[in-house]
């Protein structure tokens, strides 16, 4: 069971009401059509010859970006849209934001009455199990090393829920494993995977990413799953699902440099991956979407291993 407690506290975060900025300052703006995006507020951009309304404005992140040229710091961005030094633009956000922006604001705050754990019955991977990940050309002794596996067998239960005959992958986030995941063992079993009750997840695993942290550098690949994962190694992450969140894209971006998507050729997987790349793009980050045949996770390795090689170049 999880309790909700509703608390007001003070933004930790200071917002510019840009829309009144705009307003004062007679600087046209854009909340819809063209290069606009759902919580952005867009106009012309002073940096790149901008000949439309490509600079936006995260009313959620509090930055400028341009779909041309990138990412800008606020104060530079606002001294030349009003044409002031940037001492006095400054001067102008701080009354800006003691006007309007630092205000109280509702969090939900969430109190857990159940303990994180894995399923009845889990334990290392059992010689059936080694012999599916065998089966699909894995190295089971490694992705157990790797990525802690675990199994379940013919009986398995957590919460009133079924977990039999799973690989049961722990997610880890910031050194701690905070949710697990498991992959049915037999593709006909449906859900072919199966999440860790959101009672009992530590951090919920759509506001996080599936991957080694430790290993991610400027150039990332992103997959839908675990066992993409498992192919293309500590370069990629997963968005459990092409179905990803806002907070996922939000730290995707503030992750990474350059992006390849590599979803399913599935056409909604190629929508979502199409609508992923734009996304990131908007905030700023090198990405594109990389056609494959099938998914990731049924790749030879030898043919993955090439992907890789050809993404890092």
């Amino acid at each position: 069971m999880i309790f909700i407690v509703v608390v007001n506290v003070l933004s930790l975060l200071i917002m510019i009401d840009i829309l009144k900025l705009y307003e004062d300052y007679s600087i046209p703006t854009w909340t819809e059509g063209n290069n606009c995006q759902p919580g952005w507020v867009n106009t012309t951009c002073p940096f790149c010859g901008d000949q439309s309304n490509h600079l936006g404005y995260s009313l959620d992140d509090n930055y400028f970006n341009c779909w041309r040229c990138g990412k800008h710091p606020i104060a530079e961005t606002i001294s030349k849209l009003i044409k002031v030094t940037e001492q006095e633009a400054r001067k102008i956000l701080h009354s800006y934001g003691d006007q309007y922006l630092v205000k109280p604001r509702v969090q939900k705050i969430k109190i857990r009455k159940k303990a994180f754990h894995f399923p009845s019955s889990t334990e290392p991977l059992t010689e059936r199990h080694k012999q599916y990940l065998e089966g699909r050309e894995f190295d089971p002794e490694k992705l157990e090393h790797e990525w802690k596996l675990l199994s379940t067998g013919p009986s398995s239960m957590l919460d009133k829920r079924d977990y039999k005959n799973r690989i049961i992958a722990p997610i880890e986030w910031n050194g701690k494993c905070v949710s697990f995941q498991g992959r049915s063992t037999s593709d006909k079993r449906k859900p072919k995977y199966k999440a860790c009750p959101e009672d009992r997840e530590l951090v919920h695993h759509k506001v996080i990413l599936y991957g080694k942290q430790s290993e991610w550098e400027e150039t990332g690949i992103c997959v839908e799953g675990i066992t993409d994962v498992w192919r293309l190694g500590p370069k990629a992450f997963a968005t459990f699902g092409i179905e990803y969140t806002r907070q996922q894209v939000r730290m995707i971006a503030n992750t990474f440099e350059r992006v390849a998507v590599v979803f399913d050729d599935e056409k909604q997987a190629v929508r979502q991956a199409e609508k992923l790349v734009n996304e990131l793009q908007f905030r700023g980050v090198d990405a594109w979407r990389v056609p494959i045949v099938g998914d990731p996770g049924g790749m030879k390795q030898d043919e993955a291993n090439y992907l890789i090689k050809q993404i890092s170049i």
